[in-house]
């Protein structure tokens, strides 16, 4: 599946924010202002991850957004399996008698683990998701805050779940910094007025 249709993008110029959305229109913002003659360094931040990202900015809009469509190859080599259905073939090391416990359950070993991992994820989902967003809150901040003031009392706060004392820590941060770094931690939550 391609990410980048449905995750949204970030661009920065220096602390400034320049656009959000999707990656093809954020790369368009980037290039533009790259044309423009920009002296600040412009990143682009993939919003589910936090992390930045390079794109190949180099051509036209038309040749950036061809280049953007195109599936990234995948790094995992085909093999066995059912290549229809997605299904990957990879190890598991279970003791005796897990694997003497799955051979027992109805549709073998391959569908009691996938029952597991299912029922697994949908009671973790909640907790799944929040873990998500601080890493990406966290990798966001590293790259754009790690210097700023209380920049380790923030990421305590954020790994707390701590939207009050995050934002005190925040408050003297670039603008556009604070308010991404807030929107990755805390997406349901309104910013708090100061």
């Amino acid at each position: 599946m391609d990410d980048s249709h449905t995750v949204e993008f970030t661009a920065f110029i220096g602390t400034r924010r320049l656009a959000s959305g999707p990656l093809d229109q954020v790369a368009l913002a980037a290039k533009k202002a790259v044309d423009r003659g920009t002296r600040q360094p412009v990143l682009i931040y993939n919003d589910a991850t936090g992390r930045s990202i390079d794109i190949d900015s180099r051509g036209s809009d038309a040749e950036i957004l061809a280049r953007l469509a195109r599936p990234a190859p995948s790094s995992l080599p085909r093999g066995r399996g059912r290549p229809r259905l997605g299904v990957v073939a990879r190890e598991v090391t279970l003791l005796p008698r897990h694997w003497q416990w799955l051979g027992s359950q109805p549709g073998g070993a391959s569908v009691a683990i996938r029952k597991l991992v299912e029922a697994a994820r949908r009671a973790n989902q909640e907790r799944d998701q929040l873990r998500q967003r601080q890493e990406a809150a966290f990798h966001f901040m590293s790259a754009m805050a790690g210097n700023e003031p209380n920049f380790e009392e923030a990421s305590r706060a954020l790994f707390a779940n701590d939207r009050r004392r995050f934002s005190e820590h925040v408050g003297a941060w670039p603008a556009d910094v604070r308010d991404h770094a807030a929107k990755l931690a805390f997406p349901d939550e309104p910013p708090r007025e100061r």
